[in-house]
């Protein structure tokens, strides 16, 4: 009986270990799980981007410096993503030749324990992380590189398209319009 016993107590003590183990690890995940009200929150200040979704394309000038500005042809496929707590942005400017130029795949998403937005965008292997600018009929969103600084503005026009300008200051200098973009929604 005292061997049984010594069995007995052994199992006990094994799965007090594996219950206290289980215990732990669902409070961490919990804790590290953002609550539901700071996920509705969350998506509540995601749907002031709304009325960005959907596939949009039209004409994209881009100027790099002196020279002649070159055109092309923007579309733009905005999804919601993980129940509408992220928007996808997948950004692709083709030109004459049907030759993709430019490419890009970015992400919005709200932070409700910092009250802000965050833009980060992927483009041949560089990474941008910016605030982004919500108001009622756009956005903006820029970042700093080196002696540029690059600034980034979109709000819809009267007849619903996407207007969007890219401006770059190098140090003192005025700012220089690089990209020109108006879109529209396709059906």
């Amino acid at each position: 009986m005292t061997e049984a016993f010594g069995k007995l107590m052994r199992l006990c003590f094994i799965g007090a270990i594996v219950t206290t183990g289980i215990s732990v690890a669902a409070n961490f995940l919990q804790a590290q799980q953002p609550q539901m009200k700071e996920v509705e929150a969350e998506r509540a200040a995601m749907r002031k981007l709304a009325f960005l979704a959907g596939h949009w394309t039209g004409p994209v000038t881009v100027s790099m410096g002196p020279g002649k500005p070159l055109p092309m042809t923007q579309s733009e496929n905005v999804l919601y993503k993980l129940g509408g707590l992220v928007m996808l942005i997948e950004g692709k400017s083709v030109g004459g030749d049907g030759k993709a130029e430019f490419q890009a795949l970015a992400t919005v998403a709200y932070d409700d324990s910092t009250h802000t937005y965050r833009f980060r965008a992927y483009n041949n292997g560089h990474y941008v992380d910016a605030p982004l600018t919500v108001n009622s009929n756009g956005f903006s969103w820029g970042f700093t590189a080196g002696p540029a600084h690059v600034m980034n503005t979109m709000h819809l026009t009267t007849k619903a398209e996407w207007q969007e300008t890219t401006e770059v200051t190098l140090g003192n200098r005025p700012p220089m319009r690089t990209v020109e973009m108006l879109l529209r929604r396709e059906p």
